[in-house]
Protein backbone atom coordinates (compact mmCIF):
# COMPACT_ATOMS: atom_id res chain seq x y z
CA UNK A 1 0.00 0.00 0.00
CA UNK A 2 3.24 2.40 1.11
CA UNK A 3 4.76 1.28 -1.81
CA UNK A 4 1.84 2.33 -4.13
CA UNK A 5 1.20 5.30 -2.48
CA UNK A 6 4.90 6.88 -2.97
CA UNK A 7 4.72 5.75 -6.56
CA UNK A 8 1.38 7.70 -7.16
CA UNK A 9 3.35 10.82 -5.36
CA UNK A 10 6.72 10.41 -7.20
CA UNK A 11 4.48 10.50 -10.18
CA UNK A 12 2.70 13.33 -8.95
CA UNK A 13 5.97 15.07 -8.43
CA UNK A 14 7.34 14.32 -11.84
CA UNK A 15 4.15 15.75 -13.69
CA UNK A 16 3.77 18.88 -11.42
CA UNK A 17 7.67 19.77 -12.60
CA UNK A 18 7.71 18.97 -16.34
CA UNK A 19 4.30 21.13 -16.16
CA UNK A 20 6.61 24.04 -14.43
CA UNK A 21 9.65 23.72 -17.00
CA UNK A 22 6.98 23.43 -20.38
CA UNK A 23 8.32 24.75 -23.14
CA UNK A 24 7.34 27.77 -24.20
CA UNK A 25 6.64 28.85 -27.86
CA UNK A 26 5.66 32.24 -29.23
CA UNK A 27 6.07 33.82 -33.33
CA UNK A 28 7.52 37.06 -32.97
CA UNK A 29 7.23 40.18 -35.45
CA UNK A 30 8.96 38.41 -38.48
CA UNK A 31 7.07 35.39 -38.53
CA UNK A 32 9.79 33.64 -36.72
CA UNK A 33 8.94 30.50 -33.85
CA UNK A 34 10.75 31.19 -30.65
CA UNK A 35 11.02 28.51 -28.16
CA UNK A 36 12.66 29.03 -24.55
CA UNK A 37 12.57 25.88 -22.63
CA UNK A 38 11.67 27.83 -19.37
CA UNK A 39 10.59 31.46 -18.66
CA UNK A 40 13.74 34.05 -18.98
CA UNK A 41 15.16 35.31 -16.29
CA UNK A 42 18.21 37.18 -18.06
CA UNK A 43 16.84 39.66 -20.91
CA UNK A 44 18.57 41.84 -23.10
CA UNK A 45 17.02 44.88 -24.18
CA UNK A 46 17.84 46.12 -28.04
CA UNK A 47 15.74 49.16 -28.29
CA UNK A 48 13.87 51.43 -26.06
CA UNK A 49 10.44 50.26 -26.98
CA UNK A 50 11.15 46.96 -25.89
CA UNK A 51 12.26 48.03 -23.18
CA UNK A 52 9.68 49.97 -22.17
CA UNK A 53 7.00 47.16 -23.09
CA UNK A 54 9.19 44.41 -20.77
CA UNK A 55 8.49 46.67 -17.83
CA UNK A 56 4.62 47.47 -19.13
CA UNK A 57 4.71 43.19 -18.63
CA UNK A 58 5.86 43.12 -15.24
CA UNK A 59 9.48 41.93 -16.26
CA UNK A 60 11.62 44.87 -15.99
CA UNK A 61 13.48 43.15 -12.94
CA UNK A 62 14.83 40.31 -15.83
CA UNK A 63 16.52 42.96 -17.70
CA UNK A 64 20.29 43.06 -17.23
CA UNK A 65 21.23 44.92 -20.39
CA UNK A 66 19.75 47.50 -22.82
CA UNK A 67 21.13 50.30 -25.18
CA UNK A 68 21.18 53.83 -25.39
CA UNK A 69 18.10 55.91 -24.81
CA UNK A 70 16.31 52.65 -23.00
CA UNK A 71 14.78 56.04 -20.60
CA UNK A 72 11.56 54.57 -19.86
CA UNK A 73 10.51 54.18 -17.18
CA UNK A 74 12.52 55.56 -14.09
CA UNK A 75 14.52 52.55 -13.17
CA UNK A 76 15.17 51.57 -16.70
CA UNK A 77 18.18 54.18 -16.70
CA UNK A 78 20.21 52.46 -14.15
CA UNK A 79 20.11 48.87 -16.34
CA UNK A 80 23.62 48.25 -18.09
CA UNK A 81 24.26 49.42 -21.30
CA UNK A 82 25.63 47.21 -23.88
CA UNK A 83 25.28 49.69 -26.97
CA UNK A 84 22.68 52.23 -29.09
CA UNK A 85 21.02 51.63 -31.80
CA UNK A 86 23.53 51.61 -34.48
CA UNK A 87 26.02 48.98 -32.70
CA UNK A 88 26.13 47.10 -30.00
CA UNK A 89 29.27 45.25 -28.18
CA UNK A 90 28.93 41.57 -28.37
CA UNK A 91 31.43 40.52 -25.86
CA UNK A 92 29.40 42.22 -23.02
CA UNK A 93 26.13 40.74 -24.12
CA UNK A 94 27.74 37.03 -24.42
CA UNK A 95 29.08 38.41 -20.66
CA UNK A 96 25.64 38.75 -19.15
CA UNK A 97 24.79 35.81 -20.03
CA UNK A 98 21.47 36.64 -21.59
CA UNK A 99 18.67 33.64 -22.18
CA UNK A 100 16.59 35.86 -24.27
CA UNK A 101 17.43 39.09 -26.81
CA UNK A 102 14.29 41.05 -27.53
CA UNK A 103 15.62 43.16 -30.60
CA UNK A 104 14.56 45.50 -33.30
CA UNK A 105 15.42 44.36 -36.57
CA UNK A 106 17.07 47.28 -38.80
CA UNK A 107 19.92 47.35 -41.57
CA UNK A 108 22.48 48.44 -38.95
CA UNK A 109 22.06 45.79 -36.64
CA UNK A 110 22.19 43.04 -39.54
CA UNK A 111 25.39 41.55 -39.07
CA UNK A 112 25.58 41.69 -35.80
CA UNK A 113 22.93 39.86 -34.78
CA UNK A 114 24.48 36.98 -37.44
CA UNK A 115 26.95 36.66 -34.72
CA UNK A 116 24.48 36.50 -31.76
CA UNK A 117 22.69 34.25 -33.32
CA UNK A 118 25.56 31.63 -33.90
CA UNK A 119 25.72 31.72 -30.04
CA UNK A 120 22.71 30.06 -29.55
CA UNK A 121 20.74 32.52 -27.57
CA UNK A 122 16.91 33.02 -28.20
CA UNK A 123 15.79 35.80 -30.51
CA UNK A 124 12.71 38.07 -30.38
CA UNK A 125 12.52 40.44 -33.16
CA UNK A 126 9.89 43.32 -32.08
CA UNK A 127 8.31 46.02 -34.41
CA UNK A 128 4.53 46.05 -33.63
CA UNK A 129 3.31 48.26 -37.10
CA UNK A 130 -0.31 47.90 -35.81
CA UNK A 131 -1.58 49.62 -32.68
CA UNK A 132 -3.44 46.51 -31.62
CA UNK A 133 -0.42 44.42 -32.07
CA UNK A 134 1.01 46.10 -28.49
CA UNK A 135 -1.52 44.31 -26.22
CA UNK A 136 -0.46 40.94 -28.31
CA UNK A 137 3.16 41.71 -27.89
CA UNK A 138 2.63 42.48 -23.79
CA UNK A 139 0.75 39.09 -23.56
CA UNK A 140 4.14 37.03 -25.78
CA UNK A 141 6.02 38.72 -22.96
CA UNK A 142 4.86 37.53 -19.98
CA UNK A 143 4.51 33.90 -21.62
CA UNK A 144 8.26 34.34 -22.06
CA UNK A 145 9.35 36.01 -18.75
CA UNK A 146 6.59 34.23 -16.73
CA UNK A 147 5.01 37.19 -15.75
CA UNK A 148 1.18 36.40 -17.22
CA UNK A 149 -0.64 38.07 -14.90
CA UNK A 150 0.45 41.25 -15.37
CA UNK A 151 1.33 41.26 -19.02
CA UNK A 152 -2.34 40.39 -19.36
CA UNK A 153 -3.52 43.16 -17.03
CA UNK A 154 -1.60 46.03 -19.36
CA UNK A 155 -2.45 44.30 -22.39
CA UNK A 156 -6.22 44.27 -21.05
CA UNK A 157 -6.27 48.04 -20.36
CA UNK A 158 -4.03 48.96 -23.86
CA UNK A 159 -7.35 47.33 -25.51
CA UNK A 160 -10.08 48.83 -23.70
CA UNK A 161 -8.05 52.62 -24.14
CA UNK A 162 -7.73 51.61 -28.09
CA UNK A 163 -11.17 50.45 -28.19
CA UNK A 164 -12.74 53.46 -27.06
CA UNK A 165 -10.47 55.87 -29.66
CA UNK A 166 -11.81 53.69 -32.03
CA UNK A 167 -15.51 53.81 -31.26
CA UNK A 168 -14.92 57.88 -30.65
CA UNK A 169 -13.36 58.46 -34.08
CA UNK A 170 -14.07 55.80 -36.46
CA UNK A 171 -16.93 58.09 -38.18
CA UNK A 172 -15.16 61.26 -38.08
CA UNK A 173 -14.33 63.47 -41.31
CA UNK A 174 -11.08 62.58 -42.46
CA UNK A 175 -8.30 65.15 -42.33
CA UNK A 176 -5.08 65.27 -44.08
CA UNK A 177 -2.32 65.42 -42.08
CA UNK A 178 1.57 65.47 -42.71
CA UNK A 179 3.86 63.68 -39.62
CA UNK A 180 7.19 65.44 -39.04
CA UNK A 181 9.66 62.69 -37.83
CA UNK A 182 12.62 65.65 -38.05
CA UNK A 183 12.84 68.83 -39.45
CA UNK A 184 16.13 69.18 -41.46
CA UNK A 185 16.44 66.81 -43.72
CA UNK A 186 12.13 66.38 -43.71
CA UNK A 187 11.61 63.08 -42.45
CA UNK A 188 8.04 61.56 -42.74
CA UNK A 189 6.70 58.10 -42.43
CA UNK A 190 5.02 55.69 -44.57
CA UNK A 191 1.56 53.85 -44.16
CA UNK A 192 3.09 50.44 -42.97
CA UNK A 193 4.29 52.38 -39.64
CA UNK A 194 2.51 52.12 -36.29
CA UNK A 195 2.32 55.81 -36.18
CA UNK A 196 0.37 55.92 -39.92
CA UNK A 197 -1.98 53.57 -37.62
CA UNK A 198 -2.84 55.94 -34.98
CA UNK A 199 -3.51 58.56 -37.84
CA UNK A 200 -5.91 56.47 -39.01
CA UNK A 201 -7.16 55.43 -36.35
CA UNK A 202 -8.40 59.16 -35.39
CA UNK A 203 -9.74 59.82 -38.91
CA UNK A 204 -6.44 60.76 -40.40
CA UNK A 205 -5.32 60.39 -43.82
CA UNK A 206 -1.36 60.50 -43.74
CA UNK A 207 -0.60 62.56 -46.97
CA UNK A 208 2.63 60.65 -47.24
CA UNK A 209 1.34 56.89 -46.61
CA UNK A 210 1.88 55.71 -49.88
CA UNK A 211 5.59 56.03 -50.05
CA UNK A 212 7.61 52.86 -50.44
CA UNK A 213 10.01 53.95 -47.73
CA UNK A 214 9.02 53.08 -44.33
CA UNK A 215 10.78 56.76 -43.53
CA UNK A 216 10.93 58.90 -46.51
CA UNK A 217 12.68 62.12 -46.70
CA UNK A 218 10.36 64.54 -48.50
CA UNK A 219 10.50 68.31 -49.63
CA UNK A 220 8.97 70.98 -48.89
CA UNK A 221 7.75 71.24 -51.96
CA UNK A 222 6.50 68.63 -51.94
CA UNK A 223 4.43 69.12 -48.64
CA UNK A 224 3.24 72.94 -49.92
CA UNK A 225 2.13 70.44 -52.89
CA UNK A 226 -0.02 68.07 -50.99
CA UNK A 227 -1.44 71.30 -48.59
CA UNK A 228 -1.85 69.33 -45.47
CA UNK A 229 -4.72 70.84 -42.90
CA UNK A 230 -2.54 69.52 -40.09
CA UNK A 231 0.69 69.06 -39.33
CA UNK A 232 2.14 67.53 -36.40
CA UNK A 233 5.83 67.50 -35.19
CA UNK A 234 7.78 65.54 -32.66
CA UNK A 235 10.34 67.31 -30.31
CA UNK A 236 12.80 64.76 -28.72
CA UNK A 237 14.55 65.12 -25.00
CA UNK A 238 17.52 66.17 -25.08
CA UNK A 239 18.02 67.08 -28.68
CA UNK A 240 17.35 69.95 -31.01
CA UNK A 241 13.59 71.16 -31.96
CA UNK A 242 12.06 69.19 -35.02
CA UNK A 243 11.29 72.25 -36.09
CA UNK A 244 7.57 72.72 -36.92
CA UNK A 245 7.67 76.14 -36.91
CA UNK A 246 9.31 77.13 -40.63
CA UNK A 247 5.46 76.17 -41.62
CA UNK A 248 4.55 79.13 -40.42
CA UNK A 249 6.15 81.42 -43.29
CA UNK A 250 3.97 79.59 -45.68
CA UNK A 251 0.71 81.75 -45.82
CA UNK A 252 -0.88 79.71 -48.55
CA UNK A 253 -0.12 76.26 -46.37
CA UNK A 254 -3.85 75.12 -45.17
CA UNK A 255 -2.52 73.84 -41.70
CA UNK A 256 -0.44 77.66 -40.90
CA UNK A 257 -4.00 79.33 -41.84
CA UNK A 258 -5.98 76.85 -39.66
CA UNK A 259 -3.38 76.85 -37.13
CA UNK A 260 -3.03 73.34 -36.84
CA UNK A 261 0.70 73.10 -36.44
CA UNK A 262 1.33 70.64 -33.30
CA UNK A 263 4.50 69.57 -31.61
CA UNK A 264 4.13 66.22 -29.18
CA UNK A 265 6.28 64.11 -27.54
CA UNK A 266 8.55 62.23 -30.49
CA UNK A 267 8.97 59.12 -27.17
CA UNK A 268 5.10 58.75 -27.25
CA UNK A 269 4.91 58.03 -31.06
CA UNK A 270 8.01 56.98 -32.10
CA UNK A 271 8.30 54.38 -30.09
CA UNK A 272 5.90 51.08 -30.67
CA UNK A 273 5.15 50.37 -26.81
CA UNK A 274 2.58 50.87 -24.39
CA UNK A 275 2.76 54.64 -23.96
CA UNK A 276 1.97 55.14 -28.05
CA UNK A 277 -1.89 55.07 -26.55
CA UNK A 278 -1.35 58.26 -25.18
CA UNK A 279 0.48 59.66 -28.31
CA UNK A 280 -2.72 58.29 -30.36
CA UNK A 281 -5.08 60.33 -27.85
CA UNK A 282 -2.73 63.33 -28.82
CA UNK A 283 -3.16 63.22 -32.47
CA UNK A 284 -6.81 61.97 -31.81
CA UNK A 285 -7.13 65.68 -30.17
CA UNK A 286 -4.98 67.58 -32.46
CA UNK A 287 -7.57 65.87 -35.67
CA UNK A 288 -10.91 67.05 -33.89
CA UNK A 289 -9.02 70.34 -33.19
CA UNK A 290 -8.68 70.44 -36.93
CA UNK A 291 -11.89 69.52 -37.22
CA UNK A 292 -12.99 72.24 -35.32
CA UNK A 293 -10.89 74.70 -37.47
CA UNK A 294 -12.27 73.66 -40.48
CA UNK A 295 -15.52 74.56 -39.35
CA UNK A 296 -14.74 77.57 -37.97
CA UNK A 297 -13.44 79.08 -40.71
CA UNK A 298 -15.99 77.66 -43.21
CA UNK A 299 -18.33 79.56 -41.16
CA UNK A 300 -16.48 82.96 -41.88
CA UNK A 301 -16.26 82.64 -45.51
CA UNK A 302 -19.84 82.21 -45.38
CA UNK A 303 -20.30 85.35 -43.59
Amino acid sequence: MYKSLWLALATCLMALSASSFAAITVTDDLGNIVTLERPAQRVISLAPHVTELIFAAGAGSKIVGTVKYSDYPESAKSIQRVGDLRQVDLERIIALKPDLLVVWMHGAFNQQLETLRKSGIPFFFSEPQKLNQVPDTLTKFGQMMGTENAAQAAATSFSQQLQQLSSQYQNKPKVRTFYQVWGRPLYTLNDKHIVSDAIRLCGGDNIFGQLSASAPVVTVEAVLQENPELIIGTDAKGESKNDIVQWKSFNTLLANKNHNLLSIDGDLMNRPGPRIIDGAKAICSALEQARQHRSSASGKGQK
